[in-house]
């Protein structure tokens, strides 16, 4: 982003012309916020009020859906405002926020499913030595390295791409400030750092994903051996929903930064982008809670809390 003083705007992508289509949009985003919004939102009261849910693997749900809340919160609502008021604006600084913050997340959300998938591995390879592996130390350490390194990629990035000059125009070709398509705004040379940045942080997270496959491999042949259908299933309900998590994720942010650029076009940026920045989290407590018996229950204890709770309150002020 240019340091020039005449740049104090960006215009993001408009999904539609017409108002009909503009307000469709609204209501469809509006949608899945909310959905977003529910579902984490649940996950994160049930984990913290559920003393049976005081473990490590639901720890770190708990700190992936605050990744969740943050990310889809970072790209949406901005994006629902402006076609609700017609317009594609987003200021400099805007601009700048959303390009930290969705670094910062993204990022930070990628180290998390690492962690969540050793901690998967230890669980089901190393089971006689999962309470001293992983003690409630040792997993806030690993939580709170995935939010420090989110931190820390954003804050590269972020450096690096506001100091990159732009003279190409200030139209966005996303529906938020995507580093790519700022990249097509350079004129200049500048912009290969950022990319040397974005290679570099591929590179580490195709290390990262390579230990989840690995991971993911030695725990399915652990399972495998299981002799009790009913331990194999259990073992299978901890981790398929991570794998399924994990896929959905790490496979569109992939393509969407290091397809080439043969493969790009702008509908299909836009499908990718919102597959990685707005599905994953709407759809991640679904996946979660569907084949997990105890957080199911932990859900129906709270919606029924929550519930009584108002219900209460209303046939309180009534009287």
């Amino acid at each position: 982003m240019s340091n020039s003083s005449s740049l104090n705007e960006f215009l993001l992508l408009a999904f539609a012309d017409t108002r009909e289509l503009q307000l469709l949009h609204f209501s469809l985003f509006l949608g899945i916020y909310l959905a977003a919004l529910l579902g984490n939102g649940l996950i994160i009261a049930a984990v913290a009020c559920d003393h049976r849910l005081h473990t490590p693997m639901y720890f770190f749900l708990l700190n992936l859906s605050l990744f969740d809340l943050g990310s889809i919160s970072t790209t949406v609502p901005k994006s629902m405002a402006n076609s609700l008021w017609d317009t594609r604006a987003i200021s400099y600084s805007g601009c700048a926020a959303q390009v930290f913050l969705a670094f910062f997340l993204f990022g930070g959300e990628f180290s998390l499913l690492t962690v969540m998938a050793y901690d998967r591995y230890i669980a089901i390879c190393r089971p006689l030595h999962y309470g001293t592996i992983m003690g409630s130390r040792a997993c806030v350490k690993m939580a709170a390295a995935a939010w420090g390194s989110g931190f820390l990629n954003g804050l590269v990035h972020t450096a690096n791409t506001i100091s990159i000059p732009l003279c190409k125009g200030n139209v966005v070709d996303q529906f938020f400030c995507e580093v790519p398509q700022i990249l097509k705004l350079s004129c200049s040379d500048s912009y290969l750092w950022e990319v040397g940045l974005l290679v570099i942080t591929a590179c580490l997270d195709i290390g990262c994903f390579i230990f989840i496959v690995l991971s993911y491999v030695q725990i399915f042949t652990a399972v495998l051996r299981i002799p009790s259908e009913q331990g194999r299933h259990k073992a299978f309900s901890m981790c398929l929903p991570h794998l399924a998590v994990v896929f959905l994720f790490i496979s569109t942010a992939f393509f969407a930064y290091l397809k080439p650029p043969s493969l790009s076009s702008p509908a299909l940026d836009l499908a990718l982008t919102v597959l990685y920045a707005v599905v994953p989290p709407a759809v991640n407590p679904l996946i979660y809670s569907m084949r997990n018996k105890e957080l199911k229950d932990a859900l129906r204890k709270v919606i029924s809390w929550t519930f009584f709770s108002s219900g209460s309150i209303a046939i309180f002020l009534h009287k």
